[in-house]
Parts: C-alpha cells; structure tokens; sequence
C-alpha cells in the first residue's frame, strides 16, 4: 500500500511546487496530512487505496479523528490538502470524482483577540519616563490610543487639523475611507494638552510638520517604529502577554464592553462596517467572567 501512494504523493507535492511555489513547510504540512490518511486506511478492513477513497471514506475518517479529539483547524487544515491532492488527480484524469466536493470544512471560531487587563494598562501607560520628550510623546500616545481605541496606522498618521481640544474630539478617516468621531476622554485630553504645548516642538526640528506625532527626524512616526516602542514599554512594565500592534484598541474594545457599553456604540468608535466584527468583544467580556468565575467561586 505504502509503495503504491507514496509516488502519487510525491508527483502531488513536486506539482504544487512547481505550480505555486509553495514553502518547503508548507509542503512538509501537505505530505504528512496524507502520509496519516494512508496510515489510516491500510487500517480498515478492507483496506483502501488512496485512489479508491470515497466521500463516505473519508467521513469516517473525519469522525474518526474526532474520536480522537483532533482539533477542528488541524482537521480543516487536512481537508484543505485532501482537496488539493484529489483535485490534482482528477485533473490528471486518474478519478472521475472528487471525493472531497461534497464534504464541507469545519466551523472554525474566531480567535478570541489578545488583549490587557485594566491594571496591566495602568502599568504600560506608566511605563514611559514623562520628565522626557520622548516619554511625554510616547505617554501621550499610548493614553490616546487606550482612550479612542484608534488602529495604529490611525494614530501615526493623525494630523493636528483632526484634533479638537476645545470639544474633546478626534476626527479620523479610518478603512474604506469612512470618517467617525471619537471622544478623547479626560485623562487623553489632559496628556495631548501638555503635550502639545511642551513636548511636541522638541520633534520638529525647526520643520513644518502636521503630524501630531512626530518621530526623532520630524515626520510621522512609521506603525513598526510605534509597534517597538510598545513593546519596550511593556517589558518595562513586566507585562509577560502576548502582544499585538492592536492589543491596546483590543482593550479599548473589551473594558468598555466589560463596563456595560452598547455594542453598537463600540461598533462606531472602532469603525466597524459590520456589527458582526464587533460581536467578538461579547465572547472576550464573557470568557472574562468565565475566569474570574473560576477562580473567585467556592465551586469555579
């Protein structure tokens, strides 16, 4: 059985390369995905070839790995490769079916995004040493963005006409190019002002500059530049989360849904075209009370 499918395999994985110039571990992923499913068939009784493969075949081989709690993404993962390979030979014209057309991929959640409890934001937004320039500019950065839930790309490139101070607004022109009108919030706005006033001139080097945010050489600060500064602070503050460019627009969203806030009201401040975006701030707040259930219940 073996020396019977371990060519086709291989004549499979050389055409993805030459065809689509996949990764070697890409196709490392591909063959050990069919190396298993012919495991499992010289198991059955009888045994089948991996040609003869029907569509019922395969759902058993499907609730067979669930049996054995394989996960859905590995299990969405295989059949994506299952309909590479038998597409591949139909083409090839050595079935006349694909036994996989009918067979649809698992449901997989979506990934609860990575976020920050309030007292390890208090500790970033403390990390930043304000008796500097550079600190106030970073202080004052990180508080905006934890206060409107901005995206990154949103925040380096604000311009000074897009602030108000006198309203305790911020106008930004986010994806698809759909403006929206976010609240400072107090604390923001107290940190903008001084900023504004005492540490923003330091940046600009005698250079005309709209940027509200300008990097050590006058210009706008770049997303990898802002994304490095995060994380410098966050090792200063000990903060041992895994973190992304959007971890802190990620806790915007979760406090405030965790405080009680509309959804549809987070939906606007985010900037979200669908609500559907923002419902997975519901499953965040509600794997939180999950936990503290757990851990805070005499029977958690």
């Amino acid at each position: 059985m073996k020396t019977q499918t371990d060519p086709l395999v291989d004549q499979f994985l050389d055409a993805q390369w030459m065809e689509r110039g996949l990764s070697r571990n890409t196709l490392s992923a591909y063959g050990a995905d069919l190396a298993h499913l012919c495991r499992w068939l010289v198991t059955r009784e009888p045994p089948v070839s991996l040609l003869a493969v029907s569509r019922e075949v395969l759902q058993d081989y499907i609730a067979w790995r669930h049996a054995q709690e394989f996960s859905r993404r590995s299990t969405a993962r295989m059949l994506s490769t299952l309909r590479g390979f038998f597409r591949y030979q139909l083409r090839e014209g050595r079935i006349e079916a694909d036994p996989t057309a009918l067979i649809e991929l698992p449901r997989l959640g979506r990934p609860l995004p990575a976020s920050l409890s309030e007292d390890e934001v208090e500790a970033l937004l403390g990390a930043p040493d304000t008796t500097t320039a550079r600190g106030l500019r970073d202080r004052t950065m990180l508080e905006v963005l934890y206060a409107t839930g901005l995206r990154v790309s949103e925040l380096v490139n604000l311009q000074l006409g897009q602030i108000n101070l006198n309203q305790g607004w911020v106008r930004v022109r986010g994806k698809g190019n759909k403006e929206r009108l976010v609240p400072l919030g107090e604390q923001a706005l107290d940190w903008l002002s001084q900023y504004l006033v005492s540490g923003r001139a330091t940046f600009l080097r005698r250079q005309d500059s709209e940027a509200v945010f300008p990097s050590n050489r006058g210009r706008a600060m770049t997303r990898q530049a802002f994304w490095y500064l995060i994380k410098a602070y966050a090792r200063q503050a000990g903060i041992a989360s895994a973190l992304s460019p959007h971890t802190l627009r990620h806790a915007f969203a979760t406090h405030l849904v965790n405080h009680g806030a509309d959804l549809r009201v987070v939906q606007m401040l985010l900037g979200h075209s669908s609500l559907s975006t923002t419902q997975i701030y519901t499953h965040v707040a509600r794997a939180r009370l999950q936990q503290l259930h757990a851990r805070h219940h005499p029977r958690g």
